[in-house]
């Protein structure tokens, strides 16, 4: 059984939301919606979803997603019960009609490959509802490591809506929290695929909402996303590196280090850091140009 979790705080989408999941054409799911104490009643708007879908509504009487947006994922995921199966929907994000029974089409063959962690294809758009990036597709069968890697190399992209996960990964790693969320749900499956490989559902697609109410559209919180992204590649390259190539994990170092250098100079500590990763990574090239980088970096 399939879990959709919805942490809920704008409802300037939210009906649209609701709506493509009452136009799914299989309907073994069940929705929990958290309510994040959010300023905007979305009571009258759930009561004409009403016998449409299975769905449980919870009002949380703090705000948590303004100071930690993970820790309210996690309560929202435990409003739910013993679902084998979770999603988190964004309240503003939209699932084609058969997104969920190709997920029950393709159960077989997730099992057969052992898989912990599914996406579906994604298209992007904006807040009339209009495509404008996209579509996504992926490998079939594809690791973690190597999805990020393209990620990395802006040859993809993909957000939190697009994935679904196992229960029994999530309730052992959980997700970790960055500013923002930004970059949490990229290191969850790191963490929850466990170096198996992530299937791919092409056939249909989550509509992904890019607009000025939603944290990937906006732009006064810049400086958060950079502190997440900095804490983000420590991770990977400290906890890891092991399941990435030494190919990838030069690739890496080489993003970490432009990423900061778009913000600022790269402080003493970061230098080690690099220098370390380049040496036990060791390539002489690649190490050459970094030492010149460094070198270049310190005489300025």
């Amino acid at each position: 059984m399939l879990a959709i979790i919805i942490p809920f705080y704008k409802l300037t989408f939210f009906e649209a939301t609701l709506q493509s999941l009452a136009h799914q054409i299989d309907k073994r799911f069940k929705v929990y919606i958290g309510d994040d104490a959010s300023p905007e009643d979305c009571g009258e708007l759930l009561k004409q979803f009403k016998g449409r879908f299975d769905f449980k509504y919870y009002r949380f009487e703090n705000n948590l997603g303004g100071t930690n947006l993970t820790k309210q994922w996690e309560r929202c995921i435990a409003l739910s019960k013993n679902e084998e199966w979770l999603m988190i929907l964004g309240d503003d994000d939209v699932l084609a009609e058969d997104c969920v029974a190709n997920f029950y089409k393709n159960e077989h063959e997730i099992k057969d490959n052992n898989a912990n962690v599914i996406r579906f294809a994604s298209k992007v758009i904006n807040a009339d509802g209009e495509v404008f990036l996209g579509p996504y597709f992926h490998p079939k069968i594809e690791l973690a490591s190597d999805f990020f890697c393209r990620k990395v190399k802006n040859q993809t992209r993909s957000s939190l809506s697009e994935y679904v996960f196992k229960r029994e990964v999530y309730n052992a790693y959980k997700f970790v929290d960055y500013p923002l969320a930004w970059h949490s749900d990229d290191k969850a499956w790191l963490d929850f695929s466990e170096n198996k490989p992530i299937y791919t559902i092409n056939e249909t697609f989550v509509f992904v909402r890019f607009s000025e109410v939603n944290i990937s559209g906006l732009q006064d919180n810049i400086a958060q996303k950079l502190t997440a992204t900095f804490q983000f590649y420590g991770d990977i390259l400290s906890d890891k590196k092991n399941v990435f190539t030494s190919k990838q994990v030069l690739t890496i170092l080489m993003s970490y280090e432009v990423i900061i250098k778009k913000d600022r100079k790269l402080n003493f500590n970061e230098w080690i850091f690099l220098f370390r990763n380049y040496f036990f990574n060791f390539k002489l090239i690649p190490f050459l140009k970094f030492i010149r980088r460094f070198l270049i970096s310190i005489s300025t």
